[in-house]
């Protein structure tokens, strides 16, 4: 098997799609559809199955995705160790919520990059389930994720911690006339794609104030959300931080939650076994140091 089909593999699985498979890979449609043809001709048998809405993996597919993302790795993982002379320097692939990336990481990448100038650091802002496989999977280093995470082949650091708020538009001067003038069913839940942490934790208040069946509808960007919220066309869940300091700040409502909903840790994770690279360990040193990282 050649290691770049593998590498393409595992990215048309991770992303549902040829598309947004190449726009991963920075290559055109052509070479990744060539190269996942090329791989089912060698293993004799397909791997995804194609419909309108993307693509799925087979079963031959999904037993071999943990090889072929343990493979991917251990490339990359091989290559940044020979590299590796103990100064930091070269590629450091950082993951977080767009929430995270948003009110907390500006100072501690500014401190990183005046500390270790020779590092080439990326940032890729997804939902929490999709940076926790990033980081399995060694396309990432490392991710900020919301907590709790529990997974024997991760190392966990907490960074910072949050204050989770329900927000509305502005009209809405309290939880108590929300839920008094709404539909039975509740207003329409704001929210990310599947995967969100933050997601999930609305979901769960909605069965609680008795609106299992709101209506989803899904945003791509922070401030397409908070927009949306002073629109007054559903609500959301954010932190607090994200709202304050938000330009849209004054067009709406935060309402205060239990702590059981309220409070969330913000986690830096990496992978457990391997090879740590001086620039994930700059890293992880600059966040240790950061007073930024330690929220009120």
């Amino acid at each position: 098997m050649e290691l770049s089909d593998i590498k393409t593999f595992a990215a048309v699985a991770r992303t549902g799609g040829i598309t947004r498979a190449a726009e991963e890979l920075n290559t055109v449609q052509s070479n990744v559809t060539q190269r996942i043809k090329a791989l089912e001709a060698e293993i004799g048998t397909p791997l995804f199955e194609r419909h309108s809405r993307g693509m799925a993996l087979t079963g031959a597919g999904k037993r071999l995705l943990p090889y072929a993302q343990r493979m991917a790795a251990l490339s990359r993982e091989a290559l940044l160790a020979a590299r590796d002379d103990g100064e930091p320097k070269g590629p450091l692939s950082i993951g977080s919520m767009e929430t995270t990336a948003a009110v907390r990481l500006a100072p501690l990448l500014a401190d990183f990059h005046r500390r270790f100038p020779a590092v080439r650091l990326s940032l890729r802002t997804s939902p929490t389930a999709d940076l926790v496989a990033g980081v399995l999977e060694g396309t990432l280093d490392g991710a900020f994720v919301a907590g709790p995470i529990a997974h024997d082949d991760l190392t966990v650091t907490s960074a910072f911690r949050e204050e989770l708020v329900l927000v509305s538009a502005r009209r809405w001067g309290s939880l108590a006339e929300l839920r008094a003038a709404t539909t039975e069913s509740g207003p329409t839940a704001l929210v990310f794609r599947t995967g969100c942490t933050y997601r999930q934790r609305l979901e769960q208040i909605f069965v609680e104030f008795g609106w299992p069946s709101a209506a989803r509808f899904e945003l791509g960007t922070l401030d397409g959300m908070i927009g949306c919220v002073a629109a007054d066309m559903g609500v959301t869940l954010l932190p607090r931080a994200v709202i304050e300091r938000s330009a849209m700040t004054g067009s709406v409502t935060m309402h205060a939650l239990g702590p059981s909903h309220a409070r969330v840790e913000t986690l830096f994770i990496q992978r457990r076994a391997g090879h740590q690279t001086s620039a994930l360990v700059g890293f992880a040193a600059c966040l240790k140091q950061d007073d930024e990282t330690i929220a009120a």
